[in-house]
């Protein structure tokens, strides 16, 4: 009764009946519909506990969505893993605290916290800034910068000033006589740092001559560069050109020798890149030219590549994920690929396979990339769609492999951009290349299960409305569930009943339709 399966992740596709700019609503999508419709099928959860965050207040993304997707169970993930640290006092009891502080007090240097300023939850929270400043104050520490990277994609798209009022209240009360902190750059964080897949280096580069160098417009206040560069350009937070604090030509704090730097963003694809550049310094790094190069010691928030083991220093050790999907599919002998563009390459790998770069069988496993356009993604909607179709028909029609696996990432993508109409374009491009996909599955008679890893594009607006009175873009997650349907199924295939299904269901789902039982420590299928 088994078939092979192939399953599609349609990044960032919630699914609800609310419309707040609903994109995949609006978008001519006849193949999901007829997913939803005709074969069986259901929504499941994809935010808040069931990936392991704190609640179900938390919008859930791509990297704990498929942490989940890949390892049928649930591990406190990111703010909850560093929350509990703090709480309990772990993260200042850690090795790396400890030696991050010591080198700043034994070499007279500052402690440096580069990341995203918001609390999004989804890369970082302001709140973990705010109690590890106030920690290296207790601690002696006497000189702390910080260099803020503006969110605007997991919070309201220009809602930057409201979180440089909140640091710099905390800074105010903190400084005296014996502690002095303050802002010291920041720029947007697609502009700036934050780039993933090494698919544009030259932000990461930017963000070296920003924050290390003091090297960039400079401005009196953060507040001052925010006002003075939305005017000139027009920017959202996300997209703000980097800029220096300082006075009279003087930086207010570089990255110096003898100077510790803590990376505080808890999500691993954006803070892998500046992880390299500096652990990699002086080991034959050469992604970009570094003028400077400090003697610093540097630490990450968590270890973002357990593989590489970067950063070589981290505060709070990541979960632990044992018996993914991938080994227990290795143990079984079955063979599988995994596909995706550069943008969503790693999900269906690394975070996929239990935040591990490596495979647990090159014989059995083949991962496959399709290079990414570096280009704004609302000005090619479309992506890389057909050609990762093309990737997967082909896997299909070889008869190879067992298990198939992919992403598409224009949901997510061109969802973050604030653009509802290139938006649609996405989710409809998804959309017609699923025909391609459903086709071969019949013809090579494949069981097809479609689903997402978050919500996004079903929900472009935001509450308030521009001045001119039109709709208000929204560029962050959302908390919709997300679609799951099982296209052309063993005979008898039928959803079980009840709502608590998630995204940690599917692992035990598809192991079902490859016809084994799944292990004792994964969450149930979500088939009968």
């Amino acid at each position: 009764m088994s078939k092979p399966v192939v399953l599609v992740v349609m990044d960032g596709v919630g699914w609800t009946e609310k419309d707040m700019g609903n994109a995949v609503m609006h978008a001519y999508k006849p193949q999901i519909d007829e997913l939803m419709t005709k074969w069986p099928h259901t929504t499941i959860k994809a935010s808040g506990v069931a990936v392991g965050l704190p609640s179900d207040d938390d919008m859930g993304n791509s990297e704990v969505g498929h942490n989940a997707l890949g390892c049928g169970q649930i591990y406190s993930q990111g703010a909850k893993l560093v929350n509990e640290s703090i709480e309990s006092g772990k993260i200042y009891e850690s090795e790396t605290w400890k030696k991050a502080v010591d080198f700043v007090k034994t070499n007279n240097g500052k402690l440096n916290f580069i990341g995203l300023l918001s609390d999004g939850n989804v890369h970082s929270n302001i709140s973990h800034l705010i109690a590890m400043l106030k920690e290296a104050k207790k601690e002696g520490v006497k000189e702390a910068r910080v260099h803020i990277l503006l969110d605007g994609r997991d919070v309201p798209e220009t809602s930057a000033l409201q979180y440089v009022d909140q640091l710099e209240g905390v800074l105010a009360e903190l400084n005296d006589d014996a502690f002095h902190g303050c802002i010291a750059s920041g720029g947007g964080r697609m502009t700036i740092t934050m780039d993933r897949y090494e698919a544009d280096w030259s932000m990461v580069e930017r963000g070296w001559h920003i924050h290390v160098m003091g090297d960039g417009p400079m401005y009196n206040s953060a507040t001052e560069a925010i006002e003075a560069l939305r005017a000139e350009g027009g920017y959202t937070d996300q997209y703000l050109p980097g800029f220096v604090v300082g006075k009279d030509g003087v930086p207010a704090g570089t990255i110096d020798d003898g100077d510790s730097v803590i990376l505080y963003n808890f999500r691993g694809d954006r803070a892998v890149e500046l992880s390299k550049a500096f652990d990699y310094m002086n080991r034959g790094f050469d992604a970009f030219d570094m003028p400077k190069k400090p003697n610093v010691f540097y630490c990450g928030m968590l270890q973002y590549d357990g593989d590489l083991k970067l950063p070589d220093n981290f505060l709070v050790a990541p979960p632990h994920i044992e018996n993914t999907m991938s080994e227990f599919l290795v143990e079984k002998g079955v063979r599988s690929y995994a596909c995706s563009e550069t943008q969503k390459y790693g999900h269906v790998t690394y975070f996929w396979n239990g935040n591990r770069s490596e495979k647990f069988s090159d014989e059995l496993e083949t991962w496959e990339e399709v290079p990414s356009d570096v280009i704004p993604f609302d000005q090619k909607p479309w992506m890389k769609a057909t050609e990762v179709t093309e990737k997967i028909v082909e896997a299909i029609e070889s008869g190879k492999y067992q298990f198939i696996r992919c992403n598409y990432p224009n949901g997510d993508m061109v969802g973050h951009t604030g653009n509802y109409e290139a938006t649609i374009i996405g989710v409809e491009s998804v959309d017609l290349n699923l025909r391609r996909v459903m086709d071969a599955c019949m013809k090579m008679d494949y069981t097809l299960i479609v689903t997402a890893d978050h919500g996004n594009s079903d929900e472009m607006y935001d509450k308030g409305k521009n001045p001119d009175g039109s709709p208000k873009p929204k560029t962050s997650h959302s908390l919709a569930r997300v679609p799951f349907a099982i296209y052309n199924g063993p005979e008898g295939t039928e959803m079980k009943e009840g709502d608590d299904f998630g995204l940690a269901n599917v692992a035990a789902t598809v192991v079902k339709l490859l016809g084994f039982e799944k292990p004792e420590s994964w969450l149930e299928s979500i088939c009968k």
